[in-house]
C-alpha cells in the first residue's frame, strides 16, 4: 500500500481488486441470504428517502440550502447499506469487475442483479407501508404528504431519456462512493467517503431506482387514503414503471460501465 494516500487507506488499484473479490462472494450467496439482504437495502434506501423529505417539507427553507440539507440526510440511506451489511442493486453494479475478468459469468451476473433489484423493491415498498400506517405523512400539518406526492409527481412526469440519464449520474455518483467506503478501514472512514458523492446526487437532482420504489408506493397510498386534494396518473402502477424503466437503465449503464468497466481497463485489464 502506497503511503501517498495516507491515513492508512487502501489505493485505487487495491479497492479494484476488493471490489472483484466481493462481487464474486455477492452473486454465490445463497438465494435467502441474498433476498433478505436485498430486502434490507431496499429499507436503508427508503430510511434515508423519509430523512430527506422531512427536510424537503420546510419551505422556509432556500431552494440550494433544502437541496444540500436533502442530500446529506438521504446519505442515511447508504451509509447503513455499507456499515450495517445490504445488498444494493445500484451498488452491485460494480459487480461488473468480476464479470469483465471472467470472474462471474453473464447469466450468475444477471441473475443477482435481478434477485437484488426485485428484493430491494419488497423492502423498499415495505417500509413505506409501514411508514404510512405510523403517520408520519401527517407531520408539519400534513406538508410531509403534500411533498411525496409532489415528489412522485416530478419523477413520474420525467421525459424518457431525461430519466435515463439522471439515472446514469446518479449511479455513477453512488458506485463512487461504495468504491471510495472501500478505500476505508473505519467507520468513520466509510461514512465520510459516502456522504459527498451521496449528497451531490440528491442535490442535483439525479433518479435512483430503490429510492424511487419507496418514493412511489408512499405516495400512491398517500393519494388513494390521504386528504391532499390533488390525484394524478403517474402517481400508479403505470407511472412507476414508465419512471422505473429508464432509471434502472440509467442505473447500470452509469454504476456498471462508467465506473466499473472503467476501472477495470484502468487497474485490472490483462495486458496482451
Amino acid at each position: 500500500m502506497s503511503d501517498i494516500y495516507g491515513f492508512d487507506a487502501f489505493s485505487p488499484k487495491e479497492i479494484a481488486e476488493k471490489v472483484e473479490s466481493i462481487g464474486v462472494v455477492k452473486a454465490r450467496l445463497p438465494f435467502l441470504s441474498m433476498l433478505m439482504l436485498g430486502v434490507l437495502a431496499g429499507a436503508f434506501i427508503g430510511l434515508g428517502a423519509l430523512y430527506f423529505v422531512l427536510v424537503k417539507s420546510d419551505d422556509s427553507l432556500s431552494f440550494a440550502t433544502s437541496q444540500i440539507l436533502g442530500g446529506l440526510t438521504f446519505s442515511l440511506g447508504l451509509i447503513l447499506v455499507i456499515v450495517a451489511g445490504a445488498e444494493l442493486f445500484t451498488g452491485n453494479n460494480l459487480q461488473a469487475m468480476a464479470w469483465a475478468e471472467g470472474k462471474l459469468s453473464t447469466s450468475d451476473l444477471l441473475k443477482s442483479w435481478v434477485i437484488i433489484c426485485i428484493a430491494n423493491f419488497i423492502g423498499a415498498s415495505s417500509l413505506a407501508v409501514l411508514v404510512y400506517l405510523s403517520g408520519h405523512t401527517e407531520m408539519n400539518s400534513g406538508q410531509v404528504a403534500k411533498q411525496y406526492v409532489a415528489i412522485a409527481t416530478a419523477k413520474g412526469s420525467l421525459p424518457f431519456w431525461t430519466a435515463f440519464f439522471k439515472g446514469m449520474l446518479c449511479n455513477v455518483l453512488v458506485c463512487m462512493a461504495v468504491w471510495m467506503a472501500l478505500a476505508g478501514r473505519s467507520v468513520i472512514d466509510k461514512a465520510v467517503a459516502i456522504i459527498f458523492p451521496i449528497s451531490a446526487f440528491v442535490a442535483a437532482g439525479f433518479e435512483h431506482s430503490i429510492a424511487n420504489m419507496y418514493f412511489f408506493p408512499m405516495a400512491m397510498m398517500i393519494e388513494a387514503y390521504g386528504d391532499v386534494g390533488t390525484h394524478t396518473d403517474v402517481i400508479s402502477w403505470m407511472g412507476m414503471m414508465q419512471n422505473l424503466i429508464p432509471v434502472i437503465m440509467g442505473n447500470l449503464i452509469g454504476g456498471s460501465v462508467l465506473v466499473g468497466l472503467v476501472y477495470h481497463i484502468i487497474y485490472r485489464r490483462k495486458e496482451k
